[in-house]
């Protein structure tokens, strides 16, 4: 294999495909990039088994061929090299040729024959997602899953993606918190539904991945047990979670008679400064609204700690009293990723649900997100 390829354009691929490198794997080969010379360019690509990526960069192409490379060397190596507008790579005798400007490598490679077959999207894609909603939908559900280490019920680790003739919805939990975001979807049949789950980790790397693309649209491609998503030169595939999704549209409250119309900003930093006297064991704020009052008093205390209290500005006055608590981190976690500057707290009785959702002139990156937060029983 001889290429020449810009040295913008392999610093790319290689972080495109960098983050579907393993890390912590009996197979040596599942650290390896794979560089593939054939047709009219460089295909990179690079799989853990759990997720795949393929990028493809133009280069000039003397001889085709196939080599792996270790992908933390290429990875640290490609974004070092000197300011030169050409990279040379050759393969010969299991030994890998790096040469920019005056810089000369000699890089020892994994047999290709031994790297996994990355899987291909069909023909026919399922739909195609905005770029920049789809990645703000994984930022506004992902947070709200277990990591696979904090549980061994694998559905609360993932992201449920459900399709149908409205759209697509993304929808994760970790059973005390639900956050909820509709995207719009186009060329997706009215009558079609269909719901896959993927790990919310790997959601992340996918919009990690999606940051460095220029394409304004990502195209979505289902596949034996896997989703593909295409964004210009990049193709990241994910294997789906074998598990049922909860049944989350019955624990959204829709009979909540309280609405607490809150500028976002200042409740936020409000919260941050009450957890930081919160009980430990249970992070707990407790927020007592008073009918007629245009504010909410948020207090929280601990034995270790001490107490702390600060009131709210209300846009209306409450219409009820009632006083709630909820664990600091999580109503932070959802605040702090909205972008509205007003936010609607919708609440019915101190051992019932939460709902937060943007209000007033609602933020384009806010809009069909919604959140769901289980209250902390009060003692």
């Amino acid at each position: 294999m001889e290429i020449v390829c810009a040295r913008e354009d392999l610093i790319f691929g290689v972080r495109a495909v960098g983050y579907a490198l393993a890390t912590r794997s009996s197979m040596p080969i599942l650290g390896g990039i794979r560089l593939q010379a054939q047709g009219g360019g460089l295909e990179l690509g690079a799989t853990d088994l759990e997720r795949s990526i393929r990028c493809q960069v133009p280069a000039k192409i003397s001889s085709e061929g196939t080599v792996v490379c270790p992908g933390q060397v290429l990875t640290q190596l490609s974004s070092r090299l000197p300011e030169d507008a050409e990279i040379t790579l050759t393969e010969s005798d299991g030994q890998v040729r790096l040469r920019c400007g005056e810089a000369d490598f000699e890089l020892l490679s994994f047999p290709a024959e031994e790297f996994p077959q990355l899987p291909q999207p069909p023909e026919t894609p399922r739909c195609r997602i905005p770029r920049d909603r789809l990645m703000q939908a994984i930022t506004q559900t992902s947070f709200a899953a277990l990591k696979a280490s904090e549980t061994t019920r694998l559905a609360l680790t993932g992201v449920d993606l459900l399709f149908s003739g409205e759209g697509l919805k993304l929808a994760a939990t970790n059973g005390y918190r639900l956050a909820v975001k509709r995207v719009s979807a186009s060329d997706l049949p009215e009558d079609y539904e269909g719901s896959f789950l993927v790990d919310a980790q790997i959601l992340g790397d996918l919009q990690r991945a999606l940051s460095n693309v220029g394409t304004d649209e990502v195209v979505l491609y289902e596949d034996q047990g896997q989703l593909h998503f295409e964004a210009g030169p990049v193709v990241f595939s994910s294997r789906l979670v074998q598990e049922q999704f909860p049944d989350f549209q019955r624990v959204i409250p829709n009979d909540s008679d309280l609405g607490l119309f809150l500028p976002r900003e200042p409740l936020l930093e409000t919260l941050r400064r009450m957890e930081i006297t919160a009980a430990e064991e249970s992070g707990a704020v407790t927020l007592k609204v008073t009918a007629k009052e245009s504010a909410v008093e948020i207090s929280s205390a601990s034995k270790e700690k001490g107490t702390g209290k600060e009131r709210v500005r209300l846009a209306k006055p409450a219409e009820k009293d009632l006083e709630i608590a909820f664990k600091a981190e999580y109503l932070i976690d959802a605040l702090r990723r909205m972008n509205s500057e007003q936010i609607a707290l919708w609440l019915s009785a101190s051992d019932r649900a939460g709902l937060v959702e943007p209000s007033g002139e609602i933020a384009a990156s806010d809009e069909g997100f919604i959140y769901v937060c289980m209250p902390v029983r009060l003692i």
